[in-house]
């Protein structure tokens, strides 16, 4: 399951954090992969990228490097972290010298053995990674938050899809950082636009929950159980684990 959108500063990151968490305590193997070079998700989980297991992009595309020996405990039971590294700002680069469509396939593959689900969060790039990403993921979540500029966004991943010829109906937005005071987020929430056809129930509020999450460095559930955000990522889970068809466990 990947996280992603053209646009960063839209709550990707605490989605992916969040549902991992989730994920997790309900008792599934669970890997988060950090795959964006800020490395928030690995700042959110207390790894500032510091350790010496976290993977160099050229290592592990050149093979040198086994992905198993770049993964460290989060704290949470069941749930595991592959830490961002800065080398990743050039992991395009390193896959364009690699030549090899299948490379994000060939790490992740191994990983089944120890794990029923993968969360990736990834940066906000339509990218040679980005393409390998939407080919490997069973799902993509795309968080929008309800105003045009950030439909546009959507547009531009749908001209992407159409271009590269990926599966459409793996790609999922759902809203978030909702603020029901804003005339157009209301517009939007209660009347989404027909181009949102795979669009996920409920939304994600805007709340200084989500952005506690840097301070506490911790899921929202867990020192905010009953706020709305945790609510919100609780229901989002629930939508997405019906059933274990849908998350191919």
């Amino acid at each position: 399951m990947a996280f992603h959108n053209l646009k960063g500063g839209v709550g990707k990151t605490a989605a992916a954090s969040n549902i991992a968490a989730l994920a997790a305590e309900a008792g599934i193997p669970t890997l988060l992969w950090d795959l964006d070079p800020q490395g928030a998700v690995s700042w959110y989980f207390g790894n500032t990228g510091s350790s010496a297991r976290v993977p160099k992009a050229g290592k592990l595309v050149k093979g040198k490097t086994p992905i198993g020996k770049t993964i460290v405990p989060t704290g949470i039971e069941n749930l595991d972290l592959i830490p961002a590294d800065v080398s990743f700002r050039n992991i395009d680069l390193q896959l364009e010298k690699h030549g090899d469509d299948n490379t994000l396939a060939d790490w992740l593959e191994p990983l089944g053995e120890d794990y029923a689900l993968v969360v990736l969060d990834c940066p906000p790039s339509m990218s040679r990674l980005a393409e390998q990403v939407f080919r490997v993921a069973d799902r993509v979540l795309v968080p929008l938050v309800p105003t045009w500029l950030s439909l546009n966004s959507w547009h531009q991943m749908q001209e992407f899809m159409a271009d590269k010829k990926l599966d459409r109906n793996k790609f999922h937005p759902f809203w978030t950082m909702v603020d029901r005071r804003k005339s157009l987020h209301r517009q939007l929430v209660e009347s989404p636009p027909s181009e949102l056809g795979q669009l996920m129930p409920g939304y994600i509020p805007y709340a200084s929950d989500v952005e506690r999450m840097g301070e506490k460095r911790q899921p929202v559930h867990w020192f905010a159980p009953r706020s709305s955000a945790a609510i919100a990522y609780r229901l989002l889970w629930r939508s997405l684990s019906k059933g274990k068809r849908s998350l191919k466990l």
